[in-house]
């Protein structure tokens, strides 16, 4: 199985590194130095990593046979591949790969159906699962231990915890602005019957 593990970036400096946006919880494990990946778009790799190493908060890498910025420019955009075994499993405890989710039943902890994970959108700030309804409209849910309170990868389905509003139209707005608008027109009713 394949799993997307980083999207390289803009080139740093002359010799070859390049910036990557890490996609991956295991960095240290799926970009180390030696690590041969496949790449999006194929023409581009396989790329084998020569070095790795952290500057300014980023992850920096260079891979075998591109020495030079150009080298390094031209690999922009691609998407790094790991090839993984599919029953491997992420080292903590409440990790998951992609693929682990995809298709699950998500449901609400009284059993009420929402529907199903039809892809992860990874953001800077947090996961979101994409979840398609049984009408075909889609909702997203914010991946995180507040709303997502249990993942039962045997039973096939996550169990959420939505706030008013998430997944329905429950939400109540309090605004001072409408409370003041309905007082306005309170007031001009009463000015009217005078």
């Amino acid at each position: 199985m394949q799993l997307v593990v980083a999207r390289i970036g803009r080139a740093h400096g002359i010799k070859g590194e390049v910036t990557v946006e890490v996609r991956t919880d295991e960095p240290e494990l799926r970009l180390a130095p030696g690590a041969v990946l496949a790449t999006d778009p194929p023409s581009a790799g396989p790329l084998t990593i020569a070095t790795g190493r952290v500057h300014s908060g980023r992850l920096l890498l260079r891979f075998e046979g591109v020495s030079d910025r150009n080298g390094a420019e031209a690999l922009r955009n691609t998407l790094l591949i790991a090839e993984i075994d599919p029953e491997e499993l992420p080292e903590g405890e409440d990790e998951y790969y992609d693929h682990q989710l995809i298709d699950l039943d998500v449901v609400t902890e009284d059993g009420t159906e929402v529907g199903r994970i039809t892809e992860i959108s990874h953001l800077p700030s947090q996961d979101l699962f994409i979840v398609e309804r049984p009408d075909g409209s889609e909702v997203m849910i914010p991946f995180v231990e507040e709303i997502v309170t249990d993942i039962d990868l045997a039973e096939q389905k996550a169990v959420i915890t939505p706030p008013p509003g998430l997944i329905d139209d429950r939400a109540v707005i309090d605004s001072t602005r409408d409370a003041a608008e309905d007082s306005a027109d309170s007031a001009d009713s009463a000015e009217e019957e005078s």
